[in-house]
């Protein structure tokens, strides 16, 4: 297995390895047809084993402090995605990926990087055992059916709504609605 640069030529087997890393996940529906282009530099890897995608990481970083992080000082960088295919999970290849990243992200002067994950406890467990701590969380909500969906629009019947939930009072929101994941921001120092 070799961990380089993404080239387009992997885009069919990124969008593979992303969406079957993903279905056991709270992510499960967050489906990509395409590799999201970003509008800053980013650090985009794969891990290659005989033409296949086994695993990906992005990070796009800032050049300007603040337009991409959410928080700290210093140039940042987001990591948007780190995926391991699942029949190459515990195989170290999410570490290597992330290490590799890493010391790219020192080469371009980055002193943190930010992850933003939902509510999966083996993924948490990733992240603080490779040195990330929890910094802050919101509620992902998702409405659906009659729940309180409503519309200003005559005849425009809502079915389903992706909400963020920024308030403070958690409990209630998890009370009300049947799909609310909390989706946790993780940071680490370079």
């Amino acid at each position: 297995m070799i961990i380089r640069e993404y080239k387009s030529t992997d885009e069919v087997g990124w969008v593979r390895c992303r969406v079957l890393s993903f279905l056991d996940t709270a992510y499960f529906d967050n489906v990509l047809q395409g590799k999201e282009k970003y509008e800053n530099p980013a650090i985009e890897l794969v891990a290659v084993e005989n033409g296949q995608v086994l695993g990906l990481l992005d990070i796009e970083y800032e050049i300007e402090e603040r337009t991409i992080c959410s928080r700290g000082s210093g140039l940042g960088g987001m990591l948007w995605h780190i995926a391991v295919h699942p029949d190459f999970r515990r195989e170290g290849i999410g570490a290597q990926l992330l290490r590799e990243a890493e010391q790219i992200a020192k080469i371009k002067n980055l002193n943190r990087l930010e992850a933003w994950t939902r509510n999966d406890k083996w993924v948490q467990n990733w992240y603080e055992k490779f040195g990330f701590r929890r910094v802050d969380s919101y509620l992902h909500v998702y409405l659906e059916g009659n729940e309180e969906l409503q519309s200003n629009i005559p005849d425009l019947i809502p079915m389903h709504t992706f909400a963020h939930y920024v308030g403070k009072n958690h409990q209630m929101i998890k009370g009300k609605f049947s799909r609310v994941h909390e989706c946790v921001c993780y940071e680490k120092t370079l």
